[in-house]
């Protein structure tokens, strides 16, 4: 699915690394070793070298919005354009939309809420909702349960382990090894600007 090679952004890499699609591949190491900066540079936020490619596409024969729509990040604290919650949303499956929504334990009406208003926790569930429903080919995830409650950490690694076994790939940081376990199908841990593949 994604393919990495001699990747570098500052003071990470070279990265080498191939990502199926269904792999859950949890990223680990200490606040600060870079992982943020990883992820960004794969979804081409970043500026970085090396090559990269979807299905065998490089990154470089694709607009970087085309690039950003199949290999989408998504940060621990999510941007917000609009006052409230649904023009997020405009222009996809209404039905898809609430379907995603009720998977992470939100109400439909949650698309009229005022996004101030938002707690953490809303905002990270809708976040995740807001990339899934474009069903990118690459999911990139910072830290997607860290303002959860416990039931509600269940309920997105439960739709991340769905949407991987309907073919997507993913990456996610944690800082919970019992996470990084539980959820990936794979464990990298990140230091020094380079990447270790955990023993199974």
């Amino acid at each position: 699915m994604l393919s990495i090679r001699n990747l570098k952004r500052l003071s990470i890499g070279p990265v080498d690394l191939d990502v199926s699609a269904r792999d859950i591949v949890s990223l680990c190491g200490p606040s600060g070793v870079g992982k943020s900066l990883l992820l960004r540079a794969i979804a081409d936020l970043d500026p970085s070298e090396g090559q990269l490619s979807l299905l065998g596409e490089s990154r470089e024969a694709m607009s970087a919005p085309d690039w950003r729509r199949q290999v989408m990040y998504v940060p621990a604290y999510a941007g917000w354009w609009a006052d409230t919650v649904e023009p997020h949303f405009a222009g996809l499956s209404r039905a898809l939309v609430k379907d995603t929504l009720h998977r992470l334990g939100l109400e439909s009406t949650a698309l009229g809420w005022q996004v101030a208003n938002l707690s953490t926790g809303e905002r990270q569930r809708l976040a995740l909702a807001r990339a899934l429903v474009h069903a990118p080919k690459v999911l990139l995830l910072d830290e997607p349960t860290s303002g959860l409650d416990g039931d509600n950490a269940v309920r997105a690694e439960k739709l991340i382990g769905d949407v991987a076994a309907g073919g997507m790939a993913v990456m996610f940081v944690t800082h919970d090894s019992a996470q990084a376990d539980r959820l990936g199908t794979r464990r990298l841990d990140m230091a020094s600007g380079q990447l270790l593949e955990a023993a199974p």
